[in-house]
């Protein structure tokens, strides 16, 4: 398990430099893997850490996670489920702002606005090998006429309505005005993300980053709190 790379609170807070420094890990990692006698599988990770904060990867930070997972003759999983589809604006999925391409790719939830649908993406060789090998797989559901009905309707959607667009003009405007609440609320010590993935860091301290959970909580729930009563009208 790599430390989450995160520029607010983690070790590295260099965002110029942090890519860099935190992705360096994998090699180490790597390397105990070879000291142990074991081989590396892979390493999997989302293109954004959605249920972990919010946090965007630093620039640089796949590149150098995957170059290490390579060299060892491992494969790159890039977990697109939450942060994939255009939800970012950037493109159809985030890895692209990393400037890499993964093996293998996993996606679901938008991929059918509700409906239950979930798909994996990698290469013509990775999946031929898995075939080779006769593994013991087996879906109920798996490539039903309706989920696939759902999953082109909503391909079709999200092109014609122009939504990844959409996703980084509503985003832009919507980060514009919560760093302006950062502004006059020093129980907001962060605004982060991009497009439609965005998140709000509540801190007692700005200075200490020392986590406000009761103002998360109030924000959430809209329970009373000691923070400015008017920040909730505002969002």
């Amino acid at each position: 398990m790599m430390d989450l790379p995160d520029t607010y609170r983690g070790q590295h807070r260099d965002v110029h430099t942090a890519g860099e420094k935190y992705g360096a890990q994998a090699e180490l990692l790597v390397q105990n893997i070879k000291n142990r006698g074991a081989k590396v599988a892979g390493f999997i990770g989302e293109s954004a850490i959605s249920c972990g904060g919010q946090i965007m990867l630093p620039p640089n930070y796949l590149k150098t996670v995957y170059k290490a997972v390579h060299k060892a003759g491992g494969l790159c999983i890039a977990d697109e489920v939450q942060v994939g589809f255009g939800r970012c604006g950037t493109g159809m999925w985030v890895f692209e702002k990393q400037g890499v391409v993964p093996d293998i790719v996993t996606i679901g939830k938008p991929m059918g606005n509700g409906h239950p649908i979930a798909g994996v993406v990698t290469t013509r060789e990775i999946a031929e090998r898995y075939r080779q090998n006769r593994p013991e797989y087996f879906n109920t559901y798996g490539g039903n006429p309706v989920s696939m009905a759902v999953g082109l309707a909503v391909l079709d959607v999200i092109k014609k309505e122009g939504l990844v667009k959409h996703a980084k003009v509503t985003g832009d405007l919507f980060l514009q005005e919560l760093e302006r609440l950062k502004e006059r609320h020093s129980c907001i010590g962060d605004v982060r993300g991009i497009g439609l993935f965005l998140g709000i860091e509540f801190v007692k301290c700005r200075e200490s980053r020392e986590p406000d959970e009761n103002t998360a909580v109030f924000v959430k729930k809209e329970k009373s709190t000691d923070c400015d009563s008017a920040l909730i009208p505002l969002l």
